[in-house]
């Protein structure tokens, strides 16, 4: 059975190592040696990790203060420490749990990198993949909370994969991959296609979506 999480992590390794630590991502104004200090920090120092996901004021200058300092180590010394995996306390490096936290965190993120690029197109991905995905988006209705209008996001079968029930609902349908990425904000980027009401497909590409 194949780790997702593992294969998209050693992918997003070699696309950084590729892109060197400059290169731009859809995260604002991080760069490539940002975004792979803010995935070591993630794994390997839950202390300051806390600060990614509580809004808390001095959590988040103490994680920015050590994703800065993870950010100055030597571009291929981080870029191998992503790669060589959660240290063995953490529970991530329990197979199943790796795939529920990171499966979809090291796609979005390879994508980020990948999709910052002046010319992309989409990869084309193992359809057992793609339903790991699908599978995936099911557990990431908080994502779409604030939402001004209902959505619902539909995979080119028809299927409901994550429904928010709200005024002017608007339908996205796609690819599970490019669910999972509209979801987790990177409307701009996302293959997708909106059906509904003009102001509601506005205010949708236009919403904070993500974390």
């Amino acid at each position: 059975m194949t780790n997702w999480a593992q294969t998209e992590r050693d992918l997003l390794c070699d696309a950084l190592l590729a892109s060197g630590p400059d290169a731009p991502t859809l995260c604002g104004e991080w760069t490539a040696r940002d975004l792979t200090a803010h995935l070591v920090l993630r794994e390997r120092r839950p202390l300051a990790a806390a600060g990614i996901v509580i809004h808390n004021p001095v959590l988040s200058r103490h994680t920015d203060k050590v994703q800065r300092q993870l950010a100055r180590t030597e571009w291929a010394d981080l870029v191998g420490t992503l790669r060589s995996g959660p240290p063995r306390w953490s529970p991530t490096a329990i197979g199943p749990i790796d795939e529920i936290a990171n499966t979809v965190e090291f796609f979005v993120h390879h994508e980020d990198l990948r999709r910052a690029a002046p010319s992309w197109e989409p990869r084309q991905l193992d359809p057992a993949f793609e339903n790991t995905l699908a599978r995936a988006l099911g557990r990431l209705k908080l994502l779409v909370r604030r939402s001004p209008v209902g959505v619902r996001f539909c995979t080119p079968d028809g299927t409901v994969r994550l429904e928010r029930r709200g005024p002017d609902t608007v339908t996205v349908t796609g690819p599970a991959s490019e669910l999972v990425l509209y979801a987790y904000g990177r409307q701009r980027h996302s293959r997708v296609e909106l059906s509904g009401a003009e102001a509601g497909t506005r205010a949708l590409q236009d919403a904070s979506l993500g974390i």
